[in-house]
């Protein structure tokens, strides 16, 4: 056997290097869960929700709120990145499943839950 022969490693075939696979799967990022998270704490606090439910599939992500958890989600809000150059890729549901907004900054979709938060305080 020669020092670089196969059994030495140098065979000088080149390998090709395992690539990662594609994404498979459509995630909330951090700002994004960070987001949705606060105001789930804050419906909770308000008692509005008590349960959430998450999705991750290969066409969308989805984010569902329960007042009680044997319901329908009483808001499902769902990213789906193939509709980020047509209506947007955030969508907001209610109970029923009719979407309440669709838009390209979830915080904006997000903006009919939050108005659910504010109260009217005398003065």
């Amino acid at each position: 056997m020669s020092a670089g022969g196969p059994e030495a490693g140098n065979s000088g075939t080149v390998l090709p290097f395992p690539h990662a696979r594609a994404v498979t799967q459509v995630a909330f990022d951090r700002p994004e869960l960070l987001r949705i998270l606060d105001l789930y704490g804050r419906m909770v606090a308000a008692g509005f929700w008590r349960d959430y439910a998450m999705d991750f599939g290969k066409d969308a992500a989805s984010f569902a709120a329960f007042k009680r958890t044997a319901e329908r989600p009483s808001a499902r809000i769902e990213k789906r990145p193939s509709l980020r150059g047509k209506q947007g890729m955030y969508s907001l549901f209610g109970e029923a499943g009719q979407v309440l907004k669709r838009g390209h900054d979830l915080a904006g979709v997000l903006s009919p839950l939050e108005r659910r938060l504010l109260k009217v305080v005398e003065d």
